[in-house]
């Protein structure tokens, strides 16, 4: 089995999740998100066909990492292939968590028809749904790009039948008085 890549995996990151982790880019993505953080991931055909029992040499080869994060592109253009992936990396004793343009929501409606969605999810610790969008773009949050999106436990979620959220943000803001005011949001 092949899954296709816009570029081998990255060691490393303390951005794309908690702790210290390897990145899996996938490559297509059809949600077209202006101003994309990884433009150069959308073309369904571009990139590079990798056996998947490559990349697993490649991560049984890690050190030091506490998880994998699949981003892209979209890793739900290519479910069977990222779930095969995720279940050897539980299997290694790491987590992995995914990026997604889809909402949760769809992802559940599109898994009735497609059961490598639902394997897929399965397979999940931690997802990071929703598009990018710009006017909703925020620095301050927690592994994400703007504010609509969601750090969604799955597995919790799965287990009860809604969305159980993983992570919330702690903001502070200087208000008119010169005092600092800490808030909650999702």
């Amino acid at each position: 089995m092949k899954i296709r890549l816009a570029a081998y995996l990255q060691p490393d990151s303390i951005v794309d999740g908690d702790g210290i982790r390897t990145v899996i880019w996938t490559q297509g993505c059809k949600h077209n998100c202006p101003k994309c953080h990884n433009p150069e991931t959308h073309d369904m055909f571009g990139g590079a066909l990798i056996d998947c029992e490559e990349i697993k040499k490649q991560i049984k080869d890690l050190k030091n990492q506490d998880g994998i994060t699949f981003s892209g592109g979209d890793p739900f253009y290519q479910p069977k292939e990222c779930a095969y992936l995720a279940k050897y990396i539980h299997s290694l004793g790491m987590n992995v968590w995914t990026y997604t343009g889809f909402t949760f929501e769809k992802l559940l409606e599109m898994s009735k028809s497609d059961t490598s969605i639902m394997d897929f999810l399965k397979e999940i610790d931690i997802l990071i749904d929703g598009p990018f969008i710009f006017s909703l773009k925020n620095f301050s949050l927690l592994y994400r790009g703007s504010s609509n999106q969601r750090i969604i436990d799955v597995k919790k979620s799965l287990e009860l039948g809604y969305v159980v959220i993983a992570y919330h943000d702690e903001v502070e803001e200087e208000n008119s008085f010169g005092r600092n005011n800490k808030y909650m949001f999702v």
